[in-house]
């Protein structure tokens, strides 16, 4: 397991009542309402959040790769992040794909700006070998 030498950033975050509750961080930047997937309540699920957060996260990385590579990017670049949550033998898991758009790369810079990112995305290494993850360019 890799060990944090210098902790850049802490994200604080005080959730109450679980999938029919709320979460605020400690700056007040964040102030949501939780409701399960898939039912009538007005709020969010952790599936979502792990999506954005992820998507997010996978465009720095895509930045940062292209940067090393001296690919400009598109400036119309988007992830569409779906994470899926799902019964199997031993309980609940999920399982996420992350549909790339890079518009105006070819399909070989594409990927290769693609590949790089999932390989030093924090939320990609977090979920390596832990849930079935797909990487699409569409």
């Amino acid at each position: 397991m890799s060990k944090i030498e210098n902790v850049l950033y802490t994200g604080k975050i005080h959730t109450t009542g679980g999938r029919e509750g709320a979460a605020s961080s400690a700056d007040g930047r964040l102030d949501i309402r939780l409701s399960p997937p898939g039912s009538a309540g007005s709020g969010t699920n952790p599936e979502q959040l792990f999506a954005a957060g992820w998507s997010a996260c996978f465009i720095g990385a895509m930045g940062h790769a292209a940067r090393a590579m001296k690919v400009a990017l598109p400036s119309d670049l988007a992830v569409d992040a779906e994470v899926d949550l799902g019964t199997g033998a031993g309980g609940y898991f999920l399982q996420a794909r992350l549909n790339v758009n890079l518009p105006g790369l070819d399909p070989a810079t594409a990927r290769a700006v693609v590949d790089a990112a999932h390989q030093t995305c924090p939320y990609s290494k977090a979920t390596r070998g832990n849930i079935d993850v797909a990487i699409n360019l569409v």
